[in-house]
């Protein structure tokens, strides 16, 4: 096992590998920035480096700071939560060159499904459903149109270096292809530094269904069941829910096959998500394969009893998984929200001063937060502050707890997506579990007319 583990993250995903390493035994460092220098994740470590100043990419996304933060302190791994470095291949091939152990997958591992279409060709050789598109990334708006006369429309352009829902634009008719193209590409550029994209069919009013893979470096792979994710703002999750009201036992297990065998094929190792969509038919198609922990890992623990990073941790250490296939048995019904410091009216960010902050509790309700009374969110990061899990018997326990746990919650100072996700447990269709990705359209759209 690690004697340190250097945490390149913040917020409630760093507070959570903490802890994780806390009960393992392991000695732990945050770093931060400047504008996070009173944070709670900073203050739960045994040490802690400030590595630049409050811009990201002066200091979390900052590889010889980070680097040199580890080799200050000492530590012999480096976990990199979500976002940020963490699915940065150079960054862990770095890490693997100098010694110290990148706590995910092999850069190679991270390099090839960071590609997006080329994680879909692999898959695609292997004779899996993988979601009808261009073969590769397209070289032209001549390409595009061509390709997309072989989809049909309606189609999606997706950035192969994408994630977050950034280079993507729907495309209805064929007139709208050029601008989206264009559109598409610059935004890849600007975001991933890299301007490849490649289409995709657009499903109308699919699901978006993940499935938690669990693989160490002895060949074993294990899933741990699927999340569905189908609400969503413009490709951005909002609630997350295990299992998926539209999948019945033979399903599951024919999907959690496939995942199983997707990261196979590639030989990954440690946790990971492989997304799918699930069109009104019941067919699904492979969409991605995310090489980290995901922010809704919560939901998957609750329902398993198994604890994701600490996982992630005991594998990178060499150890092999803990558990098999057969030992897998999904345990009630859970939810998450992911509260935003947002406006809900206009989804614009809020950062500011936390004035009071009171967290629900109860059985079945967990908070993952990095928040306080007085804790400021500034404006340089994502908006996400606080993960409300709930977890029940079954689903309409699960909802039940969730909405009492949503009055319970009070953040005072800023506004944020509280009132938003109690309209939404409060609708008759996602009671019923009628959803898809288009469901907070038509929702939003019904809440303003």
């Amino acid at each position: 096992m690690f004697k340190k583990v250097l945490v390149a993250n913040r917020g409630e995903i760093a507070l959570r590998v903490i802890r994780a390493c806390k009960e393992l035994g392991v000695k732990t460092v945050a770093i931060h920035s400047e504008a996070d220098a009173a944070s709670l994740h900073v203050r739960a470590a045994d040490e802690h480096v400030c590595v630049g100043p409050p811009e990201a990419a002066l200091s979390y996304r900052n590889i010889p700071n980070v680097l040199s933060a580890a080799e200050v302190t000492g530590a012999d791994a480096i976990h990199p939560g979500y976002g940020f470095l963490s699915e940065n291949a150079h960054f862990a091939e770095v890490c693997e060159s100098i010694g110290v152990k990148f706590i995910g997958p092999t850069s190679e591992n991270i390099a090839l499904m960071g590609d997006k279409s080329k994680a879909r060709e692999v898959v695609a050789k292997k004779g899996l459903p993988v979601t009808p598109g261009s073969p590769g990334e397209l070289r032209s708006e001549q390409d595009a149109q061509e390709a997309a006369k072989t989809i049909g429309f309606p189609v999606i352009i997706k950035a192969s270096a994408g994630g977050g829902g950034r280079g993507m634009r729907v495309v209805n008719k064929p007139e709208e292809l050029a601008r989206a193209f264009q559109a598409a590409q610059a935004e890849a550029k600007s975001t991933f530094g890299h301007d490849g994209v490649y289409l995709e069919r657009y499903f109308l009013e699919p699901r978006h269904i993940e499935v938690q893979i669990v693989a160490d470096n002895r060949g074993h792979v294990v899933h741990l069941g699927e999340r569905d994710c189908s609400i969503q703002r413009r490709h951005q999750k909002l609630v997350e829910e295990t299992p998926s009201p539209a999948i019945d036992e033979e399903l599951r297990r024919e999907i959690g096959r496939v995942a199983v065998q997707a990261v196979k094929a590639i030989r990954y190792c440690n946790v990971g998500t492989v997304e799918f969509l699930l069109d009104k038919d019941r067919n699904f198609f492979f969409m991605e394969v995310n090489t980290r922990i995901q922010v809704e890992h919560p939901i998957t623990e609750m329902v398993t009893g198994i604890d994701l990073v600490k996982e992630q941790i005991r594998i990178a250490s060499g150890m092999p998984l803990s558990f098999k296939q057969q030992d897998i048995k999904l345990n009630g019904h859970s939810f998450e929200c992911r509260i935003n410091a947002e406006d809900p009216e206009k989804f614009t960010p809020c950062p500011g001063q936390i004035t009071k902050y009171s967290a629900p509790g109860g059985f079945g309700v967990r908070v993952d937060s990095a928040m306080e009374p007085n804790a400021v969110v500034v404006p340089y990061y994502d908006s996400l502050i606080a993960k409300l899990i709930t977890h029940g018997r079954d689903r309409q326990e699960a909802m039940a707890r969730m909405r009492r746990a949503l009055d319970e919650f009070v953040i005072e100072g800023i506004k944020t997506t509280i009132p938003l996700h109690r309209r939404i447990f409060n609708d008759p269709d996602f009671q019923k579990g009628h959803v898809s990705t288009t469901f907070l359209d038509r929702f939003l759209a019904g809440q303003s007319s």
